[in-house]
This record gives structure tokens, sequence and C-alpha cells, in this order.
């Protein structure tokens, strides 16, 4: 019997486990940790609360966790409960598929500031991560500015920019949607050092912004190439800047609430405030091409744009571990193509930084189990979960099944609110009593 740790709940930990099964079959006893209680990692605290379809995969993961050679093990922080180490004592090869939680850092002064957020935080804030449920971001200030030019930042610009019926179907949670229905936000800054044609952004994320409600996006046609550039562009490229493309050409926003201006050539080069946030100093950029492709530089010219809250959605970073080798340039584990060291390895954004989408996690898991397979052959007859068992139970620790998490499902499902598909705990210990009555 061969025994596997993933450690990760999310996409690239399930997909890894589903690969185990696919080679393996009924030789391969997969335990997949998680320090929360529930399942599915970015899925349920990361996805945006109102695109409910891309949520949906996590019932692909459900029939992997439901099989008797799969289990999750909720509840369980490694270095804390069990390290590394012990688990690879107890299992022939142990994954890690943590992802990118943290937020880059700017690395801009002022950063610091009260009312300056990490998109991590952010999102985790109006997602239910226990983590950041009490971030409590301050919303009187009619101006936010956020800085990126991915489908992060879109998604943070849709959230703040939204009427409360506009939520009707997500899960978004009670507090955040009690802040932003209070919020005083009336115009979003959308900051991007370089172009429209340099954007991560994809159409259906742009679309839905000229869908909105009480709010229209607007962009400056100064700032766009000639239109026959365009053509030079991949298809999905193409559509995005045809997105902004129209929001330039649109009229005044006379007759909605809230704003939303694109804001490129844009870099910010410090926040400035003295209890919290007030301005946001940018300075304008022109495109060089250099040795890695097109760049932006700055000219010189600078301007100050008032604002009483930011968030940065410039990229994540993986979480580092005692004793596990770091890439701190890329931001995750070093590795070789998935390898760590003899019996360790990494998966998805752990293992190659956040790109992708969660479909490209599926491939990833395959891939490391090939080299897992090549690495550890039959097995070396070790424990595994029968071990994990007896030290958890003499280390008190309390582990949470999935049959746990179904009725901690359960309860959410009955507490939403109307028109809401749940009403998520935000507070472990809330998750914990939920499994402890049930």
């Amino acid at each position: 019997m061969r025994h596997i740790a993933i450690v990760g709940s999310g996409p690239a930990g399930y997909y890894t486990a589903e690969a185990a099964l696919k080679l393996w079959g009924d030789e391969v006893r997969v335990d997949i940790f998680d320090t929360l209680p529930v399942p599915f990692g970015l899925i349920r605290t990361g996805v945006a609360p109102d695109h409910q379809s891309i949520k949906g995969v996590s019932r692909r993961y459900e029939a992997t966790a439901l099989t008797e050679n799969v289990r999750f093990v909720g509840n369980v922080t490694i270095g804390r409960d069990v390290t590394i180490a012990e688990l690879q004592d107890l299992y022939d090869a142990v994954v890690l598929a943590t992802g990118a939680p943290n937020d880059r850092k700017l690395g801009l002064p002022g950063e610091d500031l009260p009312n300056v957020f990490g998109s991590a935080s952010f999102v985790g804030w109006y997602n239910g991560h226990p983590n950041f449920a009490d971030l409590d971001p301050a919303l009187s200030h009619d101006t936010a500015v956020v800085i990126g030019n991915g489908n992060v930042a879109l998604d943070v610009t849709r959230i703040l920019a939204k009427s409360p019926a506009e939520f009707e179907g997500s899960d978004i949670v009670a507090h955040a949607l009690t802040a932003l229905d209070a919020s005083a936000v009336r115009r979003i800054v959308i900051l991007g050092r370089r172009g429209p044609h340099q954007i991560a952004m994809t159409p259906k994320e742009l679309g839905e912004l000229g869908h909105l409600s009480r709010a229209c996006p607007r962009a400056d046609a100064a700032d766009f190439p000639d239109e026959a550039e365009d053509a030079a562009l991949d298809p999905g490229q193409r559509k995005s800047v045809g997105h902004l493309r129209a929001y330039a050409a649109a009229g005044p926003c006379a007759d909605r609430d809230v704003v939303i201006e694109f804001d490129f050539f844009a870099s910010p080069r410090a926040i400035i405030g003295s209890e919290r946030v007030e301005e946001v100093e940018v300075e304008r950029t022109r495109l060089e091409n250099g040795p890695n492709g097109i760049r932006a530089v700055g000219t010189g010219e600078t301007y100050r744009i008032p604002a009483g809250l930011v968030v940065a959605c410039i990229g994540y970073q993986t979480s580092k571990m005692p004793d596990v080798p770091y890439d701190e340039r890329g931001g995750h584990f070093a590795n070789e193509d998935g390898r760590i060291a003899p019996g360790l390895y990494c998966v998805g954004w752990a293992r190659r930084g956040p790109t992708g989408t969660i479909g490209t996690n599926r491939p990833d898991g395959f891939a490391i189990i090939e080299k897992v397979a090549e690495d550890i052959g039959e097995g070396s007859g070790k424990r595994g979960r029968p071990g994990f068992d007896a030290l958890a139970e003499e280390r008190g620790v309390q582990v949470v099944k999935f049959t746990d998490w179904q009725k901690i499902d359960e309860a959410e499902i009955s507490n939403a609110r109307k028109g809401a598909p749940r009403e998520k705990f935000v507070a472990v210990e809330r998750m914990i009593d939920v499994v402890s009555k049930g």
C-alpha cells in the first residue's frame, strides 16, 4: 500500500488526489490536510462570491473526497500539530499544495497605513476567511484606489461597485454585505503601470463591469494605440481591449452613482496619510522594449489621487514552512519540476507561483503523481493514516473529517439569507461547535 499526504485542500490538492486514485486505485491511501476545518481552499475563500458557477467545480473534488481511499484531515496545522518531518516518517510521499495565500508587498512608503490592504486580505474579508473576518475596512471616503491590472483587481472593483440587490445569489458574507450597503465609495480608480495592450484581464470579467446597475466604467481614449494594432493580440486579449475601447467611447456617467476609472501608464510611488491613507502619489509611465519584453519606465511626472481606501492586487506568494527550502524571488517553494527533497514535493501555485487558472492545476497534479510513482515504486511499508491517527490522539488534535465538513455545509446552507446559497461561518470556533454538536 502506498501512503500519500497532501497538505492543502484546494484545487491543486484535490487534483493530485484524483491523479493518485486514477494511477493506483485501491493500492493507495491519500490524506489531505488543511489548517481550516473546511475544504476547497480558494474555491471557498478566493473565487468571487458572485461567481457561483466557478465554485461549482468543488463538486468534482467532493466526488474524490467521498472515495474510501481519500480522507480530508481538517483543523490540522502543519508545524503546530505535526511537522513536515513527521509526515515524511509516516507517508511515502508528502505533497505541498498550499497555494499562495499571502499578498506580495508593494514596497512603497506608506503601505502599512490603516485602510491599505492586499487583495488576499480584502478578498478574504468579503469571502468570510476566518483569518480576515475582522478586517473591518473603512468605506467612508468617496474614492478607492485598486492597484493592478488582473482579474483580482476587477473582482475587488466589482464588489465595491455593486448595488446590494446585485449580490442576490452570491455567498458574500453578511458582515461584508452590511458594510458595502453603507459604503460611501463613488469613485474607483484602477491603476496599471502599463497600457491597455498589456493587461492580464479576461473578457468575461471586463465585460461584467459594463452591466452593473449603478456603476459605469470609463477609460481614456488617448491611452490606446491605433486600433489596427489590436490585430496582433490573441483573440481573448483583443476582446478584452475591445471592452476597454467601448468604455472609452461611452458618454458621461450622469445616470450612475459610481464611476470606475481605468488609469493606465500609472505607477504608484507612495501612499500618503497620517492616521490612515489619504492620497496615493502616482508617476506617469511610458513603455520601453527591454531584454525581457515591454516594460514601464517612469517619466518623472507625478500627481496625487485623494483616496480613503487602497487595495493592492499585485500578486501572491506561498507561505514558508520550517525546514522547507523557499524561492524568495519566485515566492514559492524551491523545487525542480515539483521535487523539493526525497519524499517531499510541491504542486500548483506552491510549485510555480500564482499563474494559470483553476483548471491549470489538474495537469500539474497528474504530472507530480507521475514523479511520485517514479520515486516510491510500490511503497515502503510506512504506517500512513493509522500512524497519523495515533499521533493526533496522543497530542489531542481534534481532526475534522469530510463527514464533519458536510455538517458544517448543511448548517451554512440552513443559515442562508433569502436568495443566497449559504451563510458561511467566519470563525473556526463556530465550525468546530457545529461538528461537536452534530
